[in-house]
């Protein structure tokens, strides 16, 4: 007969599951259903009734290419890790190597604590201490809600607890899907009238109209894109933009952004893990290197506080 299981093996039994990516936090609202993690406060899925929106991934895995990850106090890319602060040089940590950049921000690998959760919301918060490169104790808090509609609303602020004021941009990573419509199946549309023409670094070095694979205006097949791209000039009707997704039934997911999102990042790749395809729909408040170029690179005064909103819909 097999052994007993011994004490040590029953006590691991009937511990909680664990998650590479911490605590999971579910909301659900009618048919909806959104799971937010403890690791980079990061949304790892949003369904409606019954279609899967937003790329996933497994329990014992990390995000995969920044999956649903928020993004403080810079989104994108720092070149080098260098930036200048009042004359003096700083150097943040190379978190991507390949390119030697800086990458997504202090907090990628932080766990959020939990601050409030309600029936159809959930905020965390995490807090980015004074270091190296970026001398400054800013918190970074994230309320994610499903409202009457069933959609998806986030709201990511940053509080700056620091005598000083501090620089900062703020993002989110979704990648965006539509059920089991093949990607290729997919039309992209983004409406924006410039975009950031990049080095082989990723790193913006001049601006230029949108034009040929960059110009989706009037929507794009997602099967004829690969692009790495951010586009700003954006078109905003009642204070949102609205980029979206379209299959060929109608059905579509759009991801929203408001006004203080003057940027949105589009990366359409092939190296997603299971999928041909996969696409990434990131809203900004500046684009990589804003900490040496100050394109839409903000400054948080003491003890104020700044709010961007955005947030998933869907037409199924």
């Amino acid at each position: 007969m097999p052994a007993s299981p011994s004490p040590a093996e029953n006590a691991l039994q009937s511990e909680p599951r664990r998650f590479a990516t911490g605590r999971q936090f579910e909301i659900r609202r009618g048919d909806a259903l959104a799971v937010i993690t403890e690791l980079a406060a990061g949304l790892r899925l949003y369904s409606k009734g019954g279609v899967q929106l937003t790329e996933s991934y497994g329990d014992e895995e990390i995000p995969p290419g920044a999956t649903g990850i928020t993004l403080a106090p810079w989104a994108n890319r720092v070149e080098d890790g260098v930036w200048h602060l009042d004359g003096r040089k700083q150097q943040l940590d190379i978190t991507e190597v390949p390119r030697n950049n800086a990458s997504h921000g202090l907090l990628r690998n932080t766990a959020y604590s939990l601050v409030d959760e309600s029936e159809f919301s959930v905020t965390l918060e995490a807090t980015v201490f004074p270091q190296h490169g970026y001398p400054f104790l800013v918190r970074h808090q994230v309320r994610y809600e499903l409202d009457e509609a069933l959609d998806l609303r986030v709201w990511q602020s940053l509080v700056n607890d620091s005598q000083e004021s501090a620089p900062y941009v703020l993002g989110a990573h979704p990648y965006l899907r539509l059920g089991d419509v093949a990607p290729e199946d997919l039309v992209l549309r983004v409406q924006a009238k410039t975009r950031l023409v990049a080095d082989e670094r990723l790193i913006p070095r001049s601006t230029a109209a949108v034009e040929g694979e960059y110009d989706l205006s009037a929507g794009t097949a997602v099967g004829n894109l690969l692009i790495d791209v951010a586009l700003t000039d954006l078109t905003y009707d009642g204070g949102v933009a609205r980029h979206t997704l379209t299959a060929p039934d109608g059905r579509s997911v759009s991801l929203e952004q408001d006004e203080n999102c003057r940027y949105v990042h589009v990366f359409v790749t092939d190296t997603f893990p299971g999928r041909s395809k996969a696409v990434a729909i990131e809203p900004m408040t500046g684009p990589a290197n804003a900490f040496n170029s100050g394109d839409g690179l903000r400054w948080l005064a003491p003890a104020e506080t700044f709010t961007m909103t955005w947030g998933i819909t869907a037409s199924l």
